[in-house]
């Protein structure tokens, strides 16, 4: 028998009751089919019965339940062992020359199919085994999850009853929000009925069921009250609508009998209505307006009654100024947002524009501003504007003078009454061209403002005393009154208002000598008179105005310069005092301030060559009676005929000058052209040979200091 042979050869065994065709075969027939029983392990049958008659089926699954695996794998290894010697024992037969169809091959061939069949089946047990672990171990993963998701279930009840436990631990009763009285208070004020001490003392529950009847009591009682309170409520509100009537009736019937009595109040200088207008006007001005407003109407009322106070601008711009923005304004829709911001890409302003903005919105005026008249004895007016800038937290100043005679005439007095330059240093060093406030300068700093002074024309001038006036002081490198507001603005009304009608005076008084002085006439009061001789030869030929940059490059005025004693902020003459051949020319600097401060002079003197007062001691003597010695000349106060006294007094100088200067060169009487008109005592004195140039009143005669 061929291996092959052997290979193709299979057991026919019944595995289970409904059998092989064979077997089915043969129960159609009627045959009884048995099998013999083989070696054990084979395996093992059952015995039934197919048309009465016993049969032993097959059944692996019942033999797999009694088997032992541990004795299955020994029979695995020695099968394996016993398989691999008979294979040794063939290869031995064939290399001993053994055919291959031989009786020894046969039996072992024979033998080792036997031990392959024993390894299939041990294999097929193999594998059943492990579908059978597999199939416990799936029971067991199931019952596993089933366990878990009980578990599961039960955590969520759980957690689903702390949830509920929870709320309600946290369950507040509506009672709890109440303020009920106090434990004390109840058991002294509820009645017996209510608060039942024998039951609520002990019982916490009932104590609170009674302090809410209690509470619930009171709140009826209340609401009682309330009603009636209402009640009553209405009538006196009717009873108020009733007078209300009755007095709206009676308004229009009062501003009849206000309108007839306007002519009597104006009479009687007691404009009450215009004071009522003003004072609900006065509701919208900034905090320094306000100040300057009550302080100057309080002292024009008290001390100056030519002082009159008014308030002007836009009051429906000040109103809505004032007004806080409403919500709806605030409040925008998308699309009104979108379409701005589109808007706003399509026209990107310039960084110039952006900036010239900027400044505007800084300096941006208030609306309302102030108007202080101050009226002088002759009719002239001196008109003060008073505005405030709202982001710079200043007041500025603007002038406006008005006369009753016309002052067009004088060329030279241009500058003195020019809204510019009139208040120019009513105080010291205040010139108005600079901010005082110190924060101002950062703020300037960013929207690219280097200096104020571009501005005042446009704005006016924030001098210092105008700050003042409105309660506004700011730190500096001088000392600080301790005074803020009304209290500030107190303490410097009164001088400043003097010091406002003195500048108009003294420029108005100005304007009149300029006007003479053009046309070569020395205006000389009769109360000056006594200080200047009967008869002066010497005459103003010329009086006119200069520049500043006109009186620097004139030569004989350079001492001046290095001394420091002339700024931009003054004004500056030419005056030419004439006799004969002889020519003195007298640079003039006069100070805002005048008369307070003198006017300085500086002499040049044309006659045989050029003389100044650096080359010439008496020349320097002229300059000394006019600048040194102007005391003599103030005249009566406040001082107003100062600068025609001290031309005066030049040209009487220039006489004593001329008519010694002669005899002293020649020592004869002189010639013709200056002939001795003054009496001098001396002549000359001293190695300098001074001249004297004093006038003794009433003698007559002239000498020295």
């Amino acid at each position: 028998m061929s291996s092959d042979a052997v290979k193709k050869r299979k057991p026919k065994v019944i595995r289970n009751e409904s059998g092989t065709p064979e077997t089915k075969r043969g129960r159609a027939e009627g045959d009884q089919v048995t099998y013999p029983a083989g070696p054990h392990l084979i395996g093992q049958r059952k015995p039934f019965t197919v048309k009465n008659q016993d049969v032993r089926v097959y059944n692996e699954e019942v033999e797999l339940e009694v088997r032992d695996p541990q004795q299955d794998y020994m029979l695995y290894k020695n099968t394996c062992a016993a398989l691999a010697k008979l294979m040794a024992e063939i290869q031995e037969l064939k290399a001993g020359g053994a055919k291959v169809g031989s009786v020894e091959i046969e039996e072992r061939r024979t033998q080792c199919s036997v031990h392959f069949i024993t390894l299939k089946k041990l294999n097929r047990l193999a594998h059943m085994r492990l579908k059978k672990g597999r199939d416990q171990t799936h029971e067991a993963k199931q019952r596993v999850d089933v366990l878990h998701l009980q578990l599961q279930n039960l955590l969520y009840e759980v957690m689903h009853l702390q949830k509920e436990i929870g709320k309600c631990l946290e369950f507040r009763s509506q009672h709890e929000e109440i303020e009920l009285v106090s434990e004390e208070e109840f058991f002294q004020e509820a009645p017996a009925e209510i608060s039942r001490p024998h039951v609520t003392r002990d019982d916490q529950h009932q104590l609170t069921l009674a302090r809410l009847d209690w509470e619930l009591e009171q709140r009826k009682r209340l609401a009682e009250q309330y009603k009636m309170s209402l009640a009553r409520k209405e009538k006196i509100q009717k009873a108020i609508e009733q007078k209300r009537e009755y007095l709206s009736s009676l308004q229009p019937g009062l501003q009849n009998i206000m309108q007839a009595s306007l002519p009597v109040q104006e009479y009687l200088a007691i404009p009450f209505e215009h004071m009522q207008k003003q004072a609900e006007v006065a509701r919208h001005l900034p905090p320094p307006l306000y100040v300057l407003l009550v302080q100057a109407g309080a002292y024009g009322q008290a001390c100056d009654k030519n002082l009159s106070v008014s308030i002007r601008g836009d009051v429906d711009e000040a109103k809505a100024l004032s007004r806080p923005p409403e919500d709806s304004q605030d409040d925008e829709s998308d699309s009104d947002a979108e379409e701005e911001q589109q808007n706003t890409k399509r026209r990107r302003a310039t960084s110039g524009v952006q900036l010239d903005d900027k400044r505007k919105e800084m300096l941006r005026r208030h609306p309302l501003s102030l108007c202080v008249d101050l009226k002088c004895k002759d009719g002239s007016v001196l008109h003060l504007f008073f505005y405030y800038l709202m982001n710079l937290n200043i007041l500025t100043v603007k002038t406006k003078v008005s006369t009753t005679a016309d002052l067009s005439g004088a060329v030279s007095a241009g500058e003195l009454l020019n809204s510019e330059s009139l208040l120019n240093c009513l105080y010291a060093s205040d010139h108005g061209k600079e901010t005082p406030n110190p924060a101002n300068r950062y703020q300037f700093d960013k929207v690219g403002i280097t200096t104020f002074g571009d501005y005042v024309s446009d704005l006016g001038h924030p001098y210092v005393w105008v700050q003042k006036l409105g309660g506004l002081q700011f730190s500096s490198g001088g000392a600080q009154s301790g005074l803020t507001g009304s209290a500030l603005s107190a303490s410097h009304m009164e001088r400043t208002m003097k010091l406002l009608r003195g500048r108009l005076q003294a420029r108005l008084a100005l304007h009149k000598q300029f006007s003479s002085l053009e046309h070569s006439i020395i205006p000389v009061s009769s109360e000056c008179q006594h200080l200047f001789p009967a008869k002066v030869v010497s005459g103003l030929m010329r009086w006119t105005l200069m520049s500043h940059q006109e009186f620097t490059e004139l030569g004989f005025v350079q001492h001046v310069l290095k001394a420091g004693l002339v700024h931009e902020t003054d004004l500056f003459f030419m005056a030419a005092v004439e006799r004969g051949t002889a020519r003195l020319l007298a640079a003039v600097v006069m100070n805002p301030r005048y008369p307070e401060v003198a006017p300085l002079f500086s002499l040049s003197l044309h006659w045989k060559g050029e003389r100044s007062g650096r080359t010439d001691d008496n020349l320097r003597a002229m300059e000394s009676e006019v600048n040194v010695f102007r005391s003599e000349l103030q005249g009566p106060r406040p001082g107003l005929q100062l600068l025609t006294n001290q031309i005066q007094r030049l040209c009487v100088c220039l006489d004593v000058y001329l008519e010694t200067e002669s005899q002293v060169c020649d020592g004869s009487e002189g010639p013709k052209e200056f002939p001795r008109e003054k009496m001098c005592l001396r002549t000359a004195r001293g190695p300098s040979r001074l001249k004297p140039f004093k006038y003794n009143h009433p003698q007559g005669f002239f000498s020295h200091r």
